[in-house]
């Protein structure tokens, strides 16, 4: 038997819609927000970017054009303070089955360093883990990232 071929990241389509808003879900399970995030939420995003895509954009996991095994929602931001584009990582997430691969790594490093997925490189890469997320936070202190003085805030 040949052995399965390693996912890799590429932009998501409409075909990956109904894959991606079942991943959403299957985050905010493992790890739930303040709020409650219905799937309509997923829904609404993946179209405000294929409509606007200044906006941002959804990124797949996946084997060639099979269903998605993990998603990355990155929005783009011009900040003052860093000088540039801003790229936020809003949403990423893997299936348990791929976790430890390094797939979010790769996908991290790639972003960082310039590449297919995301032109022009960003001058910064920003994102918000949950506090408990102790893993996550892990991965993203190895790769590079630290915590701002300022906090994030939100008015709803």
């Amino acid at each position: 038997m040949p052995p399965a071929v390693r996912p890799s990241w590429r932009h998501a389509t409409s075909q990956d819609d109904e894959a991606l808003v079942a991943l959403s879900v299957q985050l905010y399970v493992e790890d739930p927000s303040t709020q409650e995030v219905p799937p309509e939420n997923m829904r609404r995003t993946l179209a405000a970017f294929r409509a606007q895509p200044v906006r941002g954009r959804a990124l797949a996991l996946a084997r060639g054009s099979d269903a998605a095994l993990g998603y990355a929602l990155l929005v783009s931001f011009w900040s003052n303070e860093l000088g540039g584009e801003t790229v936020e990582v809003d949403e990423l997430f893997v299936a348990k089955e791929l976790r430890g691969l390094g797939l979010a790594s790769e996908l991290l490093s790639e972003l960082h360093g310039g590449t297919r997925l995301w032109a022009p490189t960003p001058v910064a890469l920003s994102l918000q883990v949950t506090k408990a997320n102790e893993r996550a936070k892990a991965l993203y202190w190895r790769l590079g990232f630290r915590d701002r003085k300022n906090a994030t805030m939100v008015w709803q």
